[in-house]
């Protein structure tokens, strides 16, 4: 085992934010799940943002390869941040629970409660769809985490310069940590375990959209150690470098790595697309990692926006895929999105 998960990263950050911050400061922690056989999967998260300390933010999909989708949005009563020693480990609301049971080493993960019934498809069809059919659903899920942290903008130099400006607006300062995870989900009294691999997700800044138009983020962690992760920005005619960032494990060191062949959205599909992806190392290497969905869905809400929102404004896909990289197979995350004028809707 690794002596040091941290990867430099103060042990502070993993702990909660206690008490109300500043109106712009939101605090999150997120968690994707792929169950290792690639059946199911899921992405469950809660955002703590200041000007409505009091209601926590609640963001639930469980989705499944024959397109059952059970989705929640909304906001519920805070839970107490403390844990029974006294820390600021729990990030809670309403019917969910994380905690941070041993900082960069083990987060654990609980909900138990009313989730809308729904299906991949009727997401894409009807992105703003009525919550008329109620599931009754408990999971609880312990997570390993497997690799050291990834900080964006800390690997490639001209990274580091794109999120120094209106860039690094978008996805907060943050960290992210691959791990394997073992729960129990029952949905409707129908009870299965689960064996799988995610991402941990941790956001603690201030956080704004305007101008946003795209990204492709991806990364899976593989039964041999060997991981993978990049985020990108579409390149813009005209304007400053887009953010573009990736790297490897292997033998347990990270490499860094630019993405050099990137799966933008370019339609909405309800699984099965091809997500392969090319990642150039720092020394010169280039590693394919073939990859294609088994569950998709897309965010709440999708392309339906309030009246005064720019009406290009990108849709978000957020999917579960199946990765193979040298003959190895791993379920990993993939979230894109992508402006309407370039997609074939």
């Amino acid at each position: 085992m690794v002596a040091d998960l941290s990867g430099g990263i103060p042990v502070e950050r993993e702990f909660v934010v206690a008490e109300k911050p500043d109106d712009g400061i939101r605090d999150a922690v997120n968690v994707w799940i792929e169950e290792e056989n690639g059946l199911f999967a899921m992405r469950v998260g809660v955002e703590a943002v200041g000007a409505q300390w009091d209601r926590h933010e609640l963001w639930l999909d469980i989705a499944f390869a024959d397109g059952r989708l059970w989705s929640r949005r909304g906001a519920g009563e805070p839970h107490s941040p403390y844990d029974a020693q006294g820390r600021p480990s729990v990030r809670g609301t309403g019917p969910v629970r994380f905690e941070c049971a041993e900082p960069f080493r083990r987060w654990t993960a609980a909900f138990d409660g009313p989730v809308a019934r729904t299906s991949a498809q009727e997401i894409l069809d009807n992105p703003d769809f009525a919550e008329t059919a109620w599931s009754k659903v408990a999971f609880t899920v312990d997570m390993e985490m497997a690799a050291i942290p990834w900080e964006p903008g800390t690997i490639l130099p001209e990274a580091a310069e794109a999120l120094g400006g209106k860039q690094g607006d978008y996805m907060s300062p943050r960290y992210e940590q691959l791990f394997r995870c073992s729960g129990t989900l029952v949905i409707d009294g129908e009870e299965r375990a689960f064996r799988g691999n995610g991402l941990r997700i941790r956001r603690t800044g201030f956080r704004a959209f305007a101008g946003f138009w795209g990204h492709c983020w991806q990364s899976a962690v593989f039964p041999d150690g060997r991981a993978f992760g990049f985020n990108s920005y579409p390149v813009r005619e005209g304007e400053p470098p887009s953010y573009s960032e990736g790297w490897i494990i292997e033998d347990g060191v990270r490499t860094g790595a630019r993405p050099v062949v990137i799966p933008w959205l370019r339609r909405l599909v309800t699984g099965g697309e091809d997500v392969s992806c090319v990642l150039e190392t720092v020394d010169g290497r280039r590693v394919k990692i073939a990859g294609r969905t088994f569950a998709n869905t897309r965010s709440r809400g999708g392309h339906v926006l309030p009246p005064d929102w720019p009406k290009d404004w990108p849709i978000v896909q957020q999917a579960h895929a199946v990765y193979t990289w040298d003959g190895k197979r791993a379920t990993g995350m993939i979230e894109r999105s992508s402006k309407p004028s370039v997609m074939e809707l």
